[in-house]
């Protein structure tokens, strides 16, 4: 996105210093008014929705496994009921890459709609702590007063009672995350036996320390120092982005509102100069002077704006969700070559990785050749290769498993029982593969083996077969 100054005088500097940090490098600590409207309606039910699926996903179970699970630990990760091994990170990956590619493709169409309305920070910030801060403490004019006034029994009450509060809620999430690593299974077990599993406990609390930390002290410092998100923005945007943008064509130039003057004629726009959208923004800009850094396109200044013009009788969207071309040059959002081509990779991606995960096996074997050991002269005349056969079960059910030569020429003969693999285990055997001299026709013989479990095929090996030419 352009960083022209759509409005203001030149001497402005809002684009050389974040607008949580003064001249001096020291904190600006902001007061953000409670916003109201229906794109906060409208995000507020989204956040809801989003926190419920959150709380209520390490409950959830697809074929007896965890909706999801990042089990750092032990390398293991489920993604909606499917176990995801280390041999399988090259899947988990992709996986990944198709995530940060949508948001990417989203930001280029959408801006940065997914920070305000998506992003757990900004949903647990701004519709949770935030809430309860107003709630306990009043609306910004009031928690402004409340931190400047003296030391009260009053105040020491509220401020206790916001902190513990939060302490309580980093507590939960604090838990709902860690359920997300080591199960939830692990975590009442942890919570039923604390001094038990004094280290998991130490490290509940640990998370529990920064997420209050996160929310009670740090804020929206997170969106402007360390995610880089946000650092990201002006490479992703360009002038045809959809962004919560001020209209400063109908807008300027400003001017405060009086009583029956005819405002196009003395030179003045629609915009009143009331500072509504200044006062509801919890990053602390002006949206008025253009798109910025600290902007996550919350839409809160929209509804602040929105309610002003109504108030006046002007009409609303003076703030909207436009792109700088839509209000410079009055043209209406349309889908550029640049969209349309990450949206086609997305759709390759996401049927790639449908593909194989589709495909993916229950059990993954690998069969090797023994190493330091050459073709062996059976007893009976023929030639014989000895492999090493590991086999790994991606299911929490026992599977019995067959091996199959599936080269006519080709005799698979197990050293030992058949294959019992078991759950979320594995099992490792060795094998003969025993060749006819006469099917030997060159140094290296291609085998195909087929792997079965219930006479139903799980999956095909390719394997090689050394041995000397006699024809």
């Amino acid at each position: 996105m352009s960083s022209t100054n759509f409005a203001g005088p030149p001497e402005k500097t809002f684009r050389d210093a974040i607008s949580t940090v003064d001249r001096t490098g020291k904190r600006v600590w902001l007061y953000p008014k409670n916003p109201k409207g229906r794109y906060t309606r409208y995000r507020t039910i989204v956040a809801w929705a989003l926190i419920a699926l959150m709380l209520t996903g390490p409950f959830m179970t697809i074929g007896g496994e965890p909706l999801l699970l990042f089990n750092i630990i032990e390398r293991k990760f489920i993604l909606f009921g499917k176990i995801f091994w280390p041999q399988d990170f090259y899947i988990f990956l992709l996986i990944m890459i198709v995530m940060m590619l949508f948001v990417v493709v989203f930001t280029v169409i959408y801006g940065r709609i997914f920070c305000g309305w998506i992003c757990p920070q900004t949903i647990f910030m701004e519709s949770v702590f935030r809430k309860i801060e107003y709630w306990i403490e009043g609306d910004w004019k009031t928690r402004m007063a409340l931190d400047r006034a003296p030391l009260s029994v009053s105040k020491v009450a509220k401020k206790s009672l916001k902190h513990l509060v939060f302490f309580l809620i980093s507590f939960l999430i604090a838990n709902v995350f860690l359920s997300y690593i080591i199960g939830v299974g692990a975590v009442m077990r942890m919570l039923a036996a604390p001094f038990e599993y004094a280290g998991s406990m130490a490290t509940l609390l640990l998370f529990t320390a920064v997420f209050y930390w996160v929310f009670a002290r740090f804020r929206e410092q997170v969106c402007t120092t360390v995610c880089p998100y946000g650092r990201l923005q002006g490479v992703l945007t360009d002038k045809n982005s959809l962004v919560v943008a001020y209209d400063y064509v109908r807008g300027e130039s400003r001017g405060k509102l009086k009583v029956h003057e005819d405002r196009p004629a003395v030179g003045k726009g629609d915009c009143i100069d009331c500072n509504q959208c200044v006062h509801v923004c919890p990053m602390g800009i002006d949206i008025r002077n253009g798109t910025q850094l600290e902007c996550t396109n919350c839409t809160a200044c929209m509804d602040a704006c929105d309610f002003m013009m109504r108030n006046v009788g002007l009409p609303e969207g003076l703030i909207r969700m436009d792109s700088e071309a839509g209000i410079a040059e009055g043209k209406p959002f349309r889908f550029t070559a640049r969209i349309l081509a990450y949206s086609a990779v997305l759709v390759v991606l996401l049927g790639f990785v449908g593909t194989l995960l589709a495909l993916r096996s229950d059990v993954e074997t690998s069969m090797l050749r023994t190493p330091g050991i050459m073709y062996q002269d059976m007893p009976d005349g023929r030639v014989g290769n000895l492999y090493n056969i590991k086999m790994i079960n991606k299911t929490n059910r026992e599977i019995n498993v067959e091996l199959r030569s599936l080269t006519e020429e080709a005799e698979l003969q197990l050293v030992g029982k058949s294959l019992l693999i078991p759950a979320q285990g594995t099992a490792e055997t060795a094998a003969f593969i025993v060749l006819d001299r006469a099917a030997i026709t060159k140094t290296k013989t291609k085998i195909r083996l087929g792997v079965y479990a219930d006479q139903k095929e799980l999956e095909t090996l390719t394997t090689t077969f050394v041995g000397p030419v006699t024809n």
